[in-house]
């Protein structure tokens, strides 16, 4: 990820924080027609889990140019993952969910290149959560 990235996705991120409660149910809507077998993760109430979601975003994003600090708490996050019934194959799922959703909330805002700054930061945060959740399970 290069500044610009960081910075597409920060500036990104505030046009979509003033519609958070739609996004994150775009979010779980889409996710849910991806892979429905995801459903059975989430025994809580949605409008408490779209919450948690976007919160979850908002600090990554602010903490995108802290990588360092990021990270390890990225880590921590995958591993949790993994307690809930997260596999390997799910990230793909979430991602696809993630892009979509940002499509719809920034419409024509959601430019190639907010594209892409979204593409690079999901990998780098995906990969990492992926790598402690099989370091947990290989451990």
């Amino acid at each position: 990820m290069t500044h610009d990235d960081i910075l597409y996705v920060q500036s990104s991120w505030r046009t979509v924080l003033p519609m958070k409660e739609t996004a994150a149910a775009l979010f779980y809507r889409k996710l849910f027609q991806l892979d429905p077998s995801l459903r059975a993760l989430f025994s809580h109430d949605m409008d408490q889990q779209g919450a948690k979601l976007i919160q979850m975003i908002t600090a990554a994003v602010r903490a995108l140019d802290r990588m360092d600090a990021l990270l390890p708490v990225v880590r921590e996050l995958g591993t949790r993952h993994l307690t809930y019934g997260v596999r390997d194959e799910h990230y793909g799922s979430v991602g696809m969910a993630l892009l979509w959703t940002l499509e719809q909330a920034l419409r024509e805002d959601f430019t190639p290149e907010v594209k892409s700054a979204w593409i690079k930061t999901y990998g780098v945060l995906s990969q990492t959560m992926r790598e402690a959740a099989l370091a947990h399970e290989a451990a």
